[in-house]
């Protein structure tokens, strides 16, 4: 699935708040210079706590106190999930709920492609089958940037090992019923459609969590244990690390 493709990159910070840092400040920069080549950006968003760190520095490289940032126009960047919880549409666990507040409201960000939510769609496998919809409608044949978290078991979205989803190749989105962590029911981007970009950036924070890239970064191991190890950009893969998730490289 990911054979030749670039082998990936590694960059270790010191922090959290520094790794943030340096993922918001490339990924601005990565925008603003496809927009001024004359591209729209297709954009997938991850959750958690790294990623609610990325955003608020978004959020500040947006403000009008950095005036020497080249602008990036959040309203011609359609943006997906790689996830989302099959909740009520303002529960504080659905990823889209906690972006929208940390910075998409802010930013102007129009073109928000959500996954439909409990209320807005009769189950979590017709939550699925409409994005899925959505996504056929609307993506390109890649996303720009794919970025991603690592659970401590090498999750990625919400395909988690030796689960059914990660067997499914046919379909762009899958319905989680069973996911190991609460809440149960989630809707996942599948391993060929979050293998269909030209970068990858996981955003990995936290020492419980270096395990699980030391295996998704080894020469060899399983997919099926280590979900981690299927994803890869057709351009490149960067692995932003703080120093806690990267001490056991």
């Amino acid at each position: 699935m990911t054979g030749q493709r670039p082998e990936s990159r590694i960059e270790i910070h010191p922090d959290a708040d520094s790794l943030a840092t340096a993922v918001a400040g490339a990924l601005h920069g990565r925008l603003s210079r496809m927009e001024a080549a004359g591209r729209a950006p297709n954009l997938v968003l991850t959750g958690g706590t790294v990623a609610g760190l990325v955003h608020a520095e978004i959020a500040r490289h947006h403000s009008p106190a950095m005036p020497d940032v080249r602008p990036v126009d959040w309203s011609a960047v359609s943006l997906w999930w790689g996830d989302e919880r099959f909740v009520d549409a303002d529960s504080e666990d659905r990823n889209a709920v906690q972006a929208r507040r940390d910075f998409l409201d802010d930013v102007g960000a129009t073109r928000v492609h959500e996954v439909p939510a409990a209320g807005q769609a009769p189950d979590v496998q017709a939550a699925a089958a409409a994005y899925a919809e959505t996504l056929a409608a609307h993506r390109p044949d890649l996303f720009d940037i794919v970025m991603l978290g690592v659970g401590p078991d090498g999750h990625v979205a919400s395909l988690f090992p030796h689960h059914a989803a990660l067997t499914e190749h046919d379909r762009s989105t899958v319905a989680v019923t069973d996911s190991p962590k609460p809440p149960p029911e989630r809707v996942s981007l599948t391993l060929p459609a979050l293998n269909r970009a030209r970068s990858v950036w996981f955003l990995v924070s936290g020492s419980e969590k270096a395990e699980a890239v030391a295996r998704a970064l080894a020469a060899e191991g399983s997919a099926e244990e280590t979900p981690a190890r299927s994803v890869r950009g057709v351009e490149e893969t960067i692995w932003f690390l703080d120093a806690g998730a990267a001490s056991q490289l």
